[in-house]
């Protein structure tokens, strides 16, 4: 069967050379790929109703039966009009389609069809204008509609689909070999792999449909979350890196601020573990200036008080310099040395870097990517911390662990991760969440207003600039394109000219060299810049307590938590402060959007409401939580079949921690399939 499931997709029936590009480029080489390109929507043919209870332009379904040939009517160059009559026995009607030769031999006098349409016309005179069609002998209650790329129709496609599962053997006395096992499947209440394949193609019913859903769903979530775990499961053997050392009412006191009550109960919980026999898996959870960096120094002093050393790594090398600078500052009273290392580091300051921390003389190092290198090389790595986690893919998480002998590990996320998927991307990790913001800090005013508005915004801007406060613009692009958003460098350009001219307009973007970022950030750090007008690089990096407005064109283009994060740029200080939402967008999903950023400012209900509204595979942008995609389950809607899922990846490595019985072995080539970094 496994080399049914592997044949090429060219090898299929009626699909030859040129199809067979068009398939792989849905992402089905094989035959096994097609039949897990599940629809997409399925068009209900169940309910079907007499011709004179149509309801007005509303598409339904109707039984008739082909009283009249089909007769053909030019009407002008390049358009033929194609008619035809049907009754249903008590009402007649009068179908049309246009420029379709082939619907004479479709469509035969005196056979019956189920047609698909809207009805149109007055009762005596009932018409159809290119409906959908089936004969009434093979009906399908419920059609499947495939995602579809040019050239390839959902037609076509569940046409190949029901060529594929014809070559499936029959159920007696050769049934098709099931990844699940027998016991599982049964105390799941799961349908085996036949039945769900043929059913979330060409469902029976609705229950057939769901049935098929479900085991799917359920098997997609078991084979990620096994692979999950397996990856995650080998850092969690015993370590010898046992915190000795408590410093943490030492730090505390050294701060020019005093903790709040989120920080101190998540150290506490942190050191609990780091004093464990097993390495601490922690994920930190907390808002836009939570203090989740404060946690994070106070574990590094404990961890290198304790004869350890650390390491802190952050995704872009302007959060990298930004993490450097605090962790210095953090860290200073202690006279510890900290270290950056990121791409851009000359090479002879790299090599020095690479030799004292080997030689133990750097106690903490903070960098990007470039910490994973492979010359990299610590001589007791005790602590890892990551922050924006969710930013790196699975495979790299595992890689800085191995840089020491089973480590500590805090992963960090100022993006609040909804619980679904927390659950999903962080498992096995136990879970701190800061929920306070420090003292002094107001709530951030949201405004939604179109362009017409935008003469009034840059006014508001101008006060609170003449006040000695400053202001961020952010803008969507680069470089001048056709689009209609205008460019970060020439709409700075436009600014300064037109509305700021006696003002002092500086630009940041991701296509900047590091000297040039470095300086505009220091120039708006230090208030030499007025405003800065930004890509979403200013996301994470910039910490300017005087910016008090920020300004986001077409912000309908944004998800709810970068949006979130971008607005936790301001507020940084004690005064109010503002942000204000530019969108002339129409479509209610990007209106409703913008209505919740002004209604809260708690980044767990934004982001609970961003992976509801946009899906888990956009909640980051780009796929950027390093997850391998999935084809049919939705970690938002199906969480009972995840937490399901979950218990029995756990319970099954529990018993077969390599997934060497045979009755597992189907389950671990999918995952080996899935995770091919795994092995």
């Amino acid at each position: 069967m496994a080399s049914l499931f592997q044949k090429e997709i060219l090898e299929l029936k009626g699909v030859g050379e040129k199809r067979s590009q068009l398939f792989i480029k849905l992402g089905a080489p094989t035959v096994g790929a097609l039949l897990r390109l599940y629809p997409r929507d399925y068009e209900d043919w169940s309910n079907l109703v007499p011709l004179a209870q149509a309801p007005a332009e509303q598409v339904c379904v109707v039984r008739v039966t082909v009283v009249s040939a089909v007769s053909e009517q030019r009407i002008r160059s390049g358009m033929t009009l194609y008619k035809l009559r049907v009754t249903d026995g008590q009402h007649d009607a009068l179908i049309t389609y246009f420029n379709n030769r082939y619907i004479k031999e479709l469509l035969v006098e005196g056979r019956e069809y189920l047609l698909r349409g809207k009805v149109t016309g007055t009762l005596l005179r009932r018409e159809m204008a290119s409906p959908d069609f089936m004969p009434a002998n093979r009906p399908l209650p419920l059609r499947p509609i495939y995602r579809q790329t040019a050239g390839l129709s959902s037609r076509q496609i569940s046409s190949a689909v029901r060529s594929a599962l014809g070559l499936l053997p029959n159920p007696l006395p050769d049934p098709l070999p099931d990844p699940l096992p027998e016991p599982m499947r049964e105390a799941c209440r799961l349908c085996g792999l036949r039945l769900a394949l043929e059913n979330i193609h060409f469902p029976k019913d609705r229950e057939a449909l769901e049935q098929a859903r479900r085991r799917l769903i359920f098997e997609e979530l078991l084979i990620l979350q096994l692979g999950l775990l397996r990856m995650k499961s080998r850092g969690r053997q015993q370590t010898s890196l046992h915190m000795e050392v408590d410093a943490t009412e030492e730090f505390f006191k050294s701060l020019p601020f005093i903790p709040t009550n989120a920080q101190k109960r998540a150290v506490a919980e942190c050191m609990r573990d780091m004093q464990g026999e097993s390495p601490m898996n922690r994920l930190l959870q907390g808002d836009v200036g939570s203090g989740k960096t404060a946690v994070a120094a106070a574990l590094c002093h404990s961890a290198i008080a304790s004869g350890m050393q650390a390491a802190f790594m952050a995704p872009t090398e302007i959060l990298a310099r930004q993490h450097f600078t605090t962790m210095s500052g953090l860290l200073e009273p202690f006279h510890l040395r900290v270290a950056l290392l990121t791409g851009s580091i000359p090479a002879a300051k790299r090599r020095e870097i690479l030799e004292e921390l080997q030689e133990g003389k750097i106690h903490l190092l903070v960098g990007t990517h470039a910490i994973l290198n492979e010359s990299v090389a610590f001589r007791r790595l005790g602590l890892v911390v990551t922050d924006e986690q969710h930013r790196f893919g699975v495979a790299q998480r595992a890689a800085l662990t191995q840089k020491g002998d089973h480590p500590h590990i805090l992963v960090m996320s100022a993006t609040p991760i909804p619980r679904t998927l927390a659950l999903m991307i962080y498992g096995d990790l136990e879970l701190s969440v800061l929920n306070e913001l420090p003292p002094g800090r107001q709530k951030t005013e949201t405004y939604v207003i179109d362009s017409s508005k935008r003469a009034r915004a840059f006014g508001f801007l101008r006060k609170k600039i003449d006040a000695g406060r400053q202001c961020y613009i952010i803008c969507p692009l680069i470089e001048d394109s056709e689009s209609d958003m205008a460019s970060v460098t020439q709409y700075a350009k436009e600014l300064q000219e037109k509305w700021f001219f006696a003002n002092t307009v500086g630009v940041l973007h991701g296509k900047m060299r590091p000297a040039e970022k470095e300086r505009a950030m220091e120039d708006f750090t230090a208030g030499r810049t007025d405003i800065l007008v930004s890509t979403t690089v200013v996301e994470v990096g910039v910490d300017v307590p005087n910016a008090v407005v920020m300004l986001i064109e077409n912000a309908e283009r944004y998800g709810l938590s970068q949006l979130h994060q971008l607005r936790g740029r301001i507020g940084r200080g004690t005064e109010k402060s503002t942000c204000i939402l530019v969108s002339d967008a129409q479509n209610e999903e990007a209106q409703k959007r913008l209505r919740v950023m002004c209604e809260t400012t708690d980044g767990f209900r934004i982001a609970d409401e961003d992976l509801r509204l946009r899906g888990p595979g956009d909640f980051f942008g780009a796929r950027q939580h390093g997850l391998p995609e999935l084809k049919i389950a939705d970690m938002s809607a199906d969480f009972a079949l995840l937490q399901l899922a979950q218990g029995e990846a756990k319970e099954l490595l529990t018993r077969d921690p390599a997934m060497e019985l045979p009755e597992h072995r189907g389950l671990r080539a999918e995952v080996r399939q899935l995770f091919t970094s795994l092995e």
